[in-house]
């Protein structure tokens, strides 16, 4: 399945949650945001769409049969993603899909509210330009300089 034809079958099956869901393509996957949440990650290459959990989802999407997503690190290691795959029938069907989808979304609302606010960026405060150096007066005619008086 290519990246477009994923994401088209993505916002079709999450299209009971409202017309806010949108696609971003991110590190060969595609990324899904609600509410701006990132909710869903869809991998391209299986063709497959993997729900946010967190400890109060995990185990619903482990009893239907949900797999985590995981990838291979740089040193070679499995590295497990907080995403889940819902069960088969919700991959057919958006309203066996918006149960399951909403779970995914309510658990990155858990997860972004644990993370602390980001501050207000503190802009940098102008900076003033330098003045210039006030050019040297140069000497008029027939008044002594000091190179003038050295040689004397």
């Amino acid at each position: 399945m290519s990246a477009d034809q994923l994401i088209a079958h993505a916002l079709d099956l999450f299209a009971p949650l409202g017309p806010g869901v949108t696609a971003r393509r991110m590190f060969g996957a595609l990324g899904f945001y609600a509410a701006g949440r990132f909710f869903a990650v869809g991998d391209v290459e299986e063709g497959a769409l993997y729900l946010k959990v967190d400890e109060l989802t995990r185990d619903a999407f482990e009893a239907a049969g949900g797999r985590p997503f995981t990838y291979r690190a740089k040193d070679g290691g499995v590295v497990v993603m907080s995403y889940f795959s819902p069960p088969d029938a919700a991959l057919e069907d958006p309203e066996a899909m918006l149960p399951w989808a909403r779970l995914g979304l309510e658990a990155a609302a858990r997860s972004a509210a644990k993370k602390r606010p980001k501050s207000p960026r503190r802009s940098k405060p102008p900076v003033k330009p330098k003045p210039k150096p006030m050019p040297r007066p140069r000497p008029g005619p027939g008044t002594a300089t000091r190179r003038a008086t050295k040689r004397r």
